[in-house]
C-alpha cells in the first residue's frame, strides 16, 4: 500500500452527511504516513465510475474504492488480472464483500481498519464469463432484487421498502423447471429459487466463512407447496436453513443451471440485476484478486 489511489462515491450517504473536505483529510491521514502516499478523489456519477474503470491502470499498487455493492463490483473487474490491491470503504446498503472480509460499516473505523489492513487472495468467479465476488440468484432472488429497486425509485423507508420487495417477490415468484449440472452430473428440479455463491456460505447469517475454498455451492429452493415456501423463507431469515430439506446445497467448481424452453432469464448478480443468456454457466476462479483485509480483533 506505498502508493494508494482513493476513489470515493461523493453521492454516498454516508459523505452526503459530512463535509467533503473533511473525509478527504481523513482518508489521507488515515491511510498515509510511514511513507505511503495517498491520492483521494471525491467523485460522482460518471466520473466516479470512470475513475474505477480506469484504475487497473497507472503507478498505484493499490486502489481503495468507497461505495457501494455496484461501485466494489465494477472495482473487482476493472483490477481483476492488474496486480494492483484493492481496498473497500462500505459506503452501500448491503456491502456483500466488505461484510465477508470484515471491514467495519462506520467511515471512521473503516479507514482505521485499511490502515493496518494486509492484502490476502480471495476467490472470484464468472458468470457466462463475467466476473463477479459473491453471490448470483434466479427466482425469487432475482425477484427481490426487482421488487427492491422499484421501492428504492419510490424513495420509501427502508423498512417498508424491504417488507414491499419481499411482498412482491413472493407474488411474482413462482415454480420453474431447473436442471442443475454440478463438476458434470446433472439433477433436476422443480425449483422456486436458486442461488450460486462464491465458497460456502459457513458463517453465521448469509455470511461466508472463508474466501478461498476454491469452490462454488448452489443452494436451490425447491416448489413443494405455499406451507414449504413460508417455512423455507422464515429459515433463511432465521439462518435455520441448512436444516430444512425442501433447500438444497451442491457443492463443486463449475455449475450450469439450464431452465427447459428459456433462452433468457433475470438474475441478480452481487445486487445487479440482468437478464442474462440461458444456461448459466459458472465457474470459480480461485485466488483472483488481492484485497485489504483487516486485521482480526487482538485476543
Amino acid at each position: 500500500m506505498k502508493n494508494t489511489i482513493a476513489l470515493l462515491n461523493a453521492d454516498a450517504g454516508t459523505l452526503l452527511d459530512r463535509n467533503a473536505e473533511e473525509v478527504r483529510a481523513l482518508v489521507e491521514r488515515g491511510l498515509g504516513g510511514g511513507g505511503r502516499t495517498v491520492e483521494v478523489h471525491l467523485l460522482r456519477g460518471k466520473n466516479f465510475l470512470r475513475a474505477i474503470r480506469a484504475s487497473g491502470n497507472g503507478p498505484h499498487d493499490t486502489v481503495v474504492v468507497g461505495g457501494g455493492d455496484g461501485s466494489v463490483s465494477l472495482a473487482v473487474r476493472s483490477l481483476h488480472g492488474s496486480g494492483k490491491v484493492l481496498g473497500i470503504l462500505p459506503l452501500g446498503t448491503l456491502n456483500l464483500l466488505a461484510r465477508d472480509i470484515g471491514m467495519p460499516v462506520d467511515l471512521d473505523q473503516a479507514i482505521a481498519a485499511l490502515s493496518t489492513a494486509e492484502p490476502g487472495e480471495v476467490d472470484l468467479a464468472t458468470l457466462n464469463d463475467r466476473i463477479f465476488h459473491t453471490i448470483s440468484g434466479m427466482g425469487f432472488f432475482s425477484q427481490m432484487a426487482r421488487a427492491r429497486e422499484m421501492a428504492r425509485k419510490l424513495k420509501l423507508w427502508r423498512f417498508v421498502a424491504v417488507a414491499l420487495a419481499a411482498f412482491y417477490a413472493l407474488r411474482r415468484s413462482g415454480r420453474f423447471e431447473l436442471d442443475v449440472t454440478v463438476d458434470g452430473e446433472t439433477r433436476h428440479f422443480d425449483a422456486l429459487a436458486a442461488l450460486v455463491s462464491v465458497n460456502r456460505f459457513s458463517g453465521p447469517g448469509w455470511h461466508r466463512g472463508r474466501l478461498d475454498e476454491g469452490v462454488l455451492e448452489v443452494h436451490i429452493v425447491e416448489e413443494r407447496g405455499a406451507l414449504a415456501r413460508l417455512k423455507a423463507g422464515a429459515d433463511m431469515v432465521n439462518d435455520t436453513w441448512r436444516n430444512n430439506p425442501e433447500i438444497i446445497s451442491l457443492t463443486g467448481q463449475e455449475i450450469v443451471l439450464r431452465r427447459p424452453n428459456r433462452s433468457r432469464c433475470w438474475v441478480s448478480t452481487d445486487g445487479e440485476l440482468d437478464r442474462e443468456n440461458v444456461p448459466l454457466t459458472y465457474r470459480i476462479k480461485p485466488a483472483a484478486l488481492a484485497v485489504l483485509r483487516p486485521r482480526p480483533p487482538a485476543g
